[in-house]
């Protein structure tokens, strides 16, 4: 059986080295890093992991919870996560929240049993109270991910949800659009409200009257952008745009509104949320605004890292938004 000697022996450092390069401790030269993990390949050394955490009272990973395992959203923000804890020298495992309360405290529990060095939530559903409470709770360092804590504000990363959809309906009125339709997510969940808070602010900010029959609301994918545009069909409301909560539900409207004879974006303009990589490519190619998820999940590892290694942390500074505008919004009838 290969052992830790070996390994020392072929990249000529000391054992002590070796196991300081598999537990990420200590300071290694990235030359020598290099060389224990050349030694280890030519050698098929696989080093105990398991061994290593009992003894160490560490797994030597960062924990990973995740609202759910769908869309292109979640697949970026795994991908960026996965590249750089790897990048770290540590392991991600991940964990689905079930987009529940409960199902997200479980999950985080579940990564602190496994002794997990630190945890990162992307939670959808939990309060801030119920998210206080955990970071008391668990003794293992966490991170949350798309909640503003202002008590915590330094193991929060988040995105300035109202200011965003404040910004995206601001440019459809500036359009010369007054009668704008909207589609929700899941109303229960702060996202959705702070997006909803958005497109009321702007009306209001406009002075143009709220309209609750211009509201549906949704959940998260197509077919409830389908079915939440079919709704605001059927109640006979005349509007020129449509705000919706994210681009897969904007998919959806397009099918109900292109079904119902409107033209695209001549009679409804549309403007979606998050930027996924299909926005470019519909027809006609999504205006929407791009959410910088790569940018949030790197703050928050570079964050947990920090508190892993007992570094001083200061608050991050909320991200923003940006429009991506393209051929799905035209001036409105009040500018024409």
């Amino acid at each position: 059986m290969i052992t830790m000697l070996d390994v020392s022996l072929r990249a000529g450092v000391s054992k002590a080295t070796v196991s300081r390069v598999l537990n990420g401790t200590g300071q290694v030269k990235e030359s020598t890093r290099k060389a224990v993990f050349k030694a280890m390949d030519e050698l098929g050394y696989r080093p105990n992991f398991l061994a290593q955490s009992l003894a160490n009272r560490s797994s030597n990973s960062i924990g990973l919870v995740v609202s759910n395992f769908e869309g292109p959203y979640f697949g970026r923000l795994l991908h960026q996560a996965a590249k750089l804890i790897e990048a770290s020298g540590k392991h991600l495992i991940v964990t689905d929240g079930h987009d529940t309360p409960e199902g997200e405290q479980q999950a985080v529990q579940l990564l602190a049993d496994r002794r997990c060095d630190a945890i990162i939530l992307y939670t959808r559903s939990m309060s801030e109270a119920d998210l206080m409470q955990l970071l008391g709770k668990v003794p293992t360092p966490l991170m949350v991910i798309n909640r503003d804590l202002p008590q915590a504000r330094e193991h929060c990363v988040f995105f300035e949800q109202q200011q965003a959809a404040f910004n995206a309906v601001n440019y459809l009125i500036e359009q010369g659009h007054r009668d704008i339709a909207c589609i929700t997510g899941p109303i229960a969940t702060a996202t959705a409200q702070a997006r909803l808070a958005g497109y009321q602010q702007a009306l209001t900010h406009h002075g143009i009257a709220l309209n609750d029959e211009l509201i549906a609301h949704g959940e998260n994918g197509v077919p409830d952008g389908y079915k939440g545009c079919q709704t605001l069909l059927a109640r006979n409301i005349k509007f020129s745009a449509l705000f919706i909560y994210n681009d897969d539900m904007a998919i959806g409207a397009m099918k109900a509104l292109s079904l119902a004879g409107k033209k695209l974006p001549e009679d409804v303009s549309l403007f979606g949320f998050d930027d996924e990589p299909t926005a470019p490519y519909l027809q006609p190619s999504l205006s929407t605004v791009y959410l910088p998820i790569d940018a949030m999940i790197e703050a928050a590892i570079t964050q947990a890292l920090r508190l892993i290694a007992g570094k001083k942390v200061s608050p991050l500074t909320p991200f923003t938004g940006e429009l991506k505008l393209r051929e799905s919004v035209v001036p409105g009838p009040y500018y024409r």
